[in-house]
């Protein structure tokens, strides 16, 4: 039997191995609808519908967890797939404003009912109480981390 100890050092493995599941129930449902997307393009791709008018570059790299680089390479991603327009606000030349195209909004909305779906697959059969004490947990293990940090 695993000491405590033991179960805890596996916590990694654990939520990897939950994160490579989930990943791949989503890549393999647009793959079914014939989607050519990364779970990156499409999480960006819906912040920027959730913005509506005001969606900005840098509302989006400072909303998610990756990089500037890397969003912005994301955001490339999806303006030569045509699903997005990058241009300046009216007014403001220092911030991109990204808005959805007729093409991003099919991809849209061929997609969100299967992520939906996706979504409340994840909590099937989890009461309230029980996904509270996991996101407070999950919360907590980020903070442990947040305060071993350098400042």
């Amino acid at each position: 039997m695993l000491s405590r100890i033991d179960e805890i050092q596996g916590m990694g493995f654990h939520l990897d191995l939950v994160l490579r599941k989930i990943q791949k129930a989503y890549l393999r449902k647009f793959d079914e609808l014939g989607v050519d997307t990364t779970i990156e393009q499409w999480v960006i791709l819906y912040q920027i519908h959730q913005m509506g008018e005001d969606a900005s570059q840098r509302d989006i790299v400072n909303e998610n967890f990756r990089n500037r680089a890397t969003t912005s390479r994301v955001i490339g991603g999806l303006e030569k797939k045509r699903w997005i327009s990058k241009t300046r606000f009216e007014g403001d030349l220092k911030r991109f404003k990204l808005e959805i195209t007729p093409k991003g909004q099919e991809i849209l909305d061929l997609t969100l009912p299967s992520a939906l779906a996706l979504r409340k697959l994840a909590v099937k059969e989890v009461d309230i109480a029980e996904f509270e004490i996991f996101l407070k947990v999950l919360d907590k293990i980020g903070e442990n981390y947040e305060e071993n940090q350098p400042q």
